[in-house]
């Protein structure tokens, strides 16, 4: 194994140790985990991690009916957060701060009045 492989395969370690014992709640929590375990399955990069994560913590399979809103989100998530996230840092706070502006986005075409 390379100095390269080793380091990033040290850093995936660390990162899961710290998400080990916290909450998968929320959108933050749900994206970190999600994203580390699919990068640790090669040969996945960080965009395959990152919209797939998206998808997953965005529109959960335990919800009954996906929206129009939830695919409004997805939608300008999958185009706009997807880069923000590394093989070595899933970049969980910006990827939520960025879904978050996506939100308010679609809540202007979906939910208003």
């Amino acid at each position: 194994m390379d100095g390269g492989k080793v380091r990033a395969l040290v850093v995936v370690v660390l990162v899961m140790g710290m998400l080990v014992g916290q909450s998968s709640a929320g959108f933050k929590g749900c994206y970190a985990k999600c994203f580390m375990f699919c990068m640790i399955k090669p040969p996945h990069s960080a965009l395959h991690c990152g919209g797939k994560c998206l998808k997953h913590c965005i529109i959960p399979s335990s919800t009954a009916q996906p929206t129009g809103h939830d695919f409004c989100k997805l939608g300008c998530a999958s185009t706009s957060c997807t880069n923000i996230s590394t093989q070595a840092e899933p970049g969980e706070e910006k990827v939520e701060s960025c879904v978050g502006s996506c939100s308010e986005l679609c809540n202007k075409n979906y939910l208003a009045p």
